[in-house]
């Protein structure tokens, strides 16, 4: 089980979008089978017997709220990119968990991360999103209710390294091996193919790349036009939404070539050369 860190963002669509595999939709509901934890607050948010089943769209304007509601709050150094998002993935030799083991690792990694204090429920909004196999997303807003900005601890990646190996022991997971030498030493020279992959990464990028973009201001259109009255505009966002769907279909695929052209090649063993043939005369 391997924690990695995305760079934080303005907003939290993009990283939804990508925890869930598909764009942001507001005819999408997740269940509590999908978002499988959550910030302590979020309970004041609904009733007792309410499911909490909200549109995907509903769920990122949840998190986005402080933005809204602190417009002048921002980190240290004047940064307002509030959207923090990391995610884990199984070993692929690990068993599938099920939905408490999942809520289990959430509240574990968003505790080592910082974003969750036990006991304090006017922190952090955050949520965990168990949408894709063998995968989960943790998506926060590191602006308080309020008003106070939130800075991760200085050693959040070592912090989330060692809870993760805790995790993989408590749950019996497959650990994560060490890195061999030689593939950290093949690393230092990049290669051609390696140079054509960084390309590819960059277009395919889900915060900064051309196409996440184009996506962004498709999914902002669709969204627009929903909002309006008539069955035409409904039809209008719709294909909209599955044009931004096909071209976060396109940014997997370029992101899942880019690992091809990376990912070490097993070497093949050479057949026996086969011994000369004398032929008589």
């Amino acid at each position: 089980m391997i924690p990695r860190l995305h760079e934080r963002t303005h907003t939290p669509y993009g990283p939804l979008a990508k925890a869930l595999g598909r764009p942001v939709s507001p005819n999408e509901s997740l269940t509590e089978h999908t978002v499988v934890a959550h910030w302590p607050g979020l309970n004041g948010y609904t009733s007792g017997d309410e499911q909490k089943t909200w549109p995907t769209i509903q769920w990122a304007a949840h998190l986005e709220d402080p933005y809204l509601e602190h417009l002048f709050t921002a980190s240290p150094d004047d940064d307002r990119r509030a959207i923090l998002h990391l995610d884990v993935r199984l070993h692929p030799d690990d068993r599938d968990l099920t939905g408490p083991e999942w809520a289990e690792v959430a509240h574990r990694l968003a505790r080592a991360a910082g974003i969750e204090i036990p006991g304090k429920e006017h922190g952090c909004r955050w949520i965990a999103v168990q949408a894709q196999p063998r995968r989960l997303d943790l998506i926060a807003n590191l602006i308080h209710l309020d008003g106070a900005w939130h800075a991760p601890p200085a050693d959040v990646l070592r912090r989330l390294a060692a809870e993760a190996r805790r995790i993989e022991q408590d749950l019996q997971l497959v650990p994560v091996p060490a890195a061999p030498s030689a593939r950290a030493d093949s690393r230092l020279a990049p290669t051609a193919s390696a140079q054509l992959a960084s390309v590819l990464a960059q277009l395919a990028d889900e915060q900064a790349g051309p196409l996440a973009t184009v996506r962004g201001l498709v999914e902002h259109v669709a969204h627009r036009i929903a909002s309006q009255p008539g069955a035409a505009g409904g039809d209008t966002a719709h294909r909209l939404e599955l044009i931004a769907r096909r071209l976060h279909t396109i940014q997997q695929d370029l992101d899942t070539t880019a690992d091809h052209l990376v990912r070490p090649r097993v070497a093949t063993t050479p057949s026996a050369a086969r011994p000369p043939v004398h032929r008589a005369l």
